[in-house]
This record gives structure tokens, C-alpha cells and sequence, in this order.
């Protein structure tokens, strides 16, 4: 039996309007979901978001215009899940290590079925991407030439390699001439939009 609180339908309409603007960058203004919900006073929108922040949905800072974060489901806040080793295929679990809020970084790009993945291992060193960086991933199940992707192996090892297609065969190639193309069989998972690398 699901645990999730349940909304109304207008409750609904005010979360989804609020996570469709997040996810294009700028979470609205009270006044932007009156008018676009066609509330007759901002005061309506104010016991909404009363509700849905009781319920979990979203949290508030009061004195700031555009001050609504989301608590569920929120696509502002990417899952590092656990590790995915850039040496020889591993086993990778979808245990999450943490989160990434990643602010202006990705202003006005839609982080929705996107996640994180800490690289461990060597073998993409020559297209700049070294251990323990952390690799973005936007899931899809296909990839062109050349893309940089996550792929799951048989026995649901997981590896970074750069996708290559030779007519009809497809491989794996890593990005260190210490490391041999893989030719067994995977599955794409997702392409690698950036890497993340601190420094501190």
C-alpha cells in the first residue's frame, strides 16, 4: 500500500505547475500561480502551498519571491548513486551516496531522468576524466558513435566507455591505451552530459 499523501486535484495542478517551472530553472513567484491557476487572490495560493508543505511536497523560505523548493520527486537534486568503476566492469548498485544541488550550474536545463555516478578507475583518463569525479548521466537506451556512456554488462556490471559502432557491431572503447575495447554484450543506460570535479 503506497504511503504517499494524497492531493487533490487542485492541489495536484498547483505541485505540477511548480515542478514543471522548477524544472525549466526558475521555481514561480505566488502571483505567477495565481495567474496561471486563475486564483482570484494570492492568498489561495499561500493555503496551498500550506498544504502541500504540510504534506511534504515542497518547503518554503518566507521574505524571498521565488523561495519553493521540492521535497518530493524534486528534479532540482541529482541522486549520486553509488559508484561506477572506469577500470574494469563492476558490479554497480543503485544505493544512493548523496545528492548533488547543482544551483546555476544547470540553469534552465531539465535534470528530469538524470542522474549521478562516482567514477572509480583510470580508463577514461584521456578524455579527461579521472577518479572520483563525478560523471552526469541523462538515461536513454541508445547512443551514435562516439558518445561517452553508461552501460550495463551481463550480470548487471555497469562501466563509463565511449560507444563504438563498426557496421553492425557494437563495442566498448575506453579512453587509455592501457585498457582493451570490451566486446561482450551491454545495454545502454544513459549518455554523460558533464563531469563534476571538486577541488576542496
Amino acid at each position: 500500500m503506497s504511503t504517499q499523501p494524497h492531493l487533490t486535484p487542485k492541489q495536484e495542478k498547483v505541485l505540477q505547475f511548480i515542478r514543471e517551472r522548477i524544472e525549466g530553472g526558475m521555481p514561480p513567484t505566488i502571483r505567477e500561480i495565481a495567474h496561471k491557476l486563475k486564483f482570484s487572490s494570492t492568498g489561495t495560493v499561500r493555503d496551498y502551498l500550506k498544504v502541500l508543505q504540510a504534506k511534504g511536497f515542497v518547503r518554503r523560505q518566507h521574505n524571498k519571491s521565488r523561495a519553493i523548493e521540492l521535497l518530493r520527486d524534486n528534479p532540482t537534486r541529482i541522486p549520486i548513486i553509488s559508484t561506477i568503476f572506469a577500470g574494469s566492469p563492476n558490479e554497480a548498485y543503485e544505493d544512493i551516496l548523496g545528492y548533488l544541488e547543482p544551483g546555476d550550474f544547470f540553469y534552465g536545463r531539465s535534470l528530469k531522468d538524470t542522474f549521478a555516478l562516482r567514477i572509480k578507475g583510470d580508463s577514461m583518463a584521456e578524455a579527461g576524466i579521472m577518479e572520483g569525479d563525478i560523471a552526469i548521466i541523462k538515461k536513454q537506451p541508445t547512443a551514435h558513435n562516439k558518445d561517452i556512456i553508461a552501460a550495463r554488462m551481463e550480470n548487471n556490471e555497469v562501466t563509463l566507455k565511449i560507444f563504438r559502432q563498426k557496421g553492425s557491431a557494437y563495442y566498448l572503447e575506453p579512453a587509455n591505451k592501457n585498457y582493451q575495447p570490451i566486446y561482450r554484450k551491454f545495454t545502454v543506460i544513459g549518455k554523460l552530459v558533464t563531469i563534476v570535479r571538486r577541488y576542496i
